[in-house]
């Protein structure tokens, strides 16, 4: 074989040993945790566990690590091409970024709402992702039950925040936060799965798709 023979079938095979390989992992293992602890957050200030005059609290926690981990898992998962995963976190990456300028904008009247429409502007945040997140759930029935009722508990804690924000209503409000505690707990689950599969176990029972199961 003369020399430049041999330098073409070798430099192929360099080239192919230089490229990285294909990318690897699971999302969930950011996505899941950092959901989990704005949950916690918010849940708490829901139940009165911080004095109203101090609602900002957990946007600390749900800017600089929540809406942050949801949008690394997003990226991630789009450079796994998991479009579907990649769509969830990166549509609560616009659901706890836009929760977080919510609760600031209404604190230092950045968007010039009086106190006396605050109320309103709160409601359309709430119904908006109330809506957004009801189709998303509907686009869940295909995936393993625990998601869905995950996001079924997310779809009755922004019903109940929704009312009690109407209404003004304290107990409403009380079992809003109560129920996002719920739909911690369910992220807490996918959690424990998520790792114990990344960590070369089975899994956990994860429950039939409502759909197509």
């Amino acid at each position: 074989m003369a020399v430049s023979e041999q330098a073409a079938v070798e430099t192929p095979t360099a080239a192919a040993q230089a490229t990285p390989g294909p990318l690897d992992g699971d999302p969930a293992l950011i996505g899941v945790p950092t959901f989990i602890v704005g949950s916690i957050a918010l849940g708490l200030t829901l139940i009165g566990y911080v004095p109203a005059d101090a609602v900002g609290a957990p946007v600390t926690i749900i800017l600089a690590a929540t809406a942050i981990g949801q949008l690394i898992a997003a990226l991630w998962a789009a450079a796994l091409g998991q479009s579907a995963v990649a769509a969830i976190f990166g549509i609560f990456t616009g659901f706890w970024l836009s929760y977080a300028v919510l609760v600031l904008g209404l604190l230092h009247n950045w968007f010039g709402i009086t106190p006396k429409a605050a109320t309103g502007a709160q409601a359309l945040f709430l119904i908006s992702w109330l809506a957004t997140v009801v189709l998303l759930t509907l686009g869940t029935l295909r995936l393993p039950a625990a998601f869905t009722l995950l996001f079924v508990l997310i779809d009755v804690a922004l019903t109940l925040v929704l009312l009690a924000t109407l209404g003004g209503s304290a107990t409403l409000q009380t079992a809003g936060g109560y129920t996002v505690f719920s739909f911690a707990a369910v992220g807490a689950y996918l959690f424990f799965h998520v790792t114990s599969v990344a960590t070369g176990g089975r899994g956990l029972p994860l429950g039939r798709p409502a759909v197509g199961g």
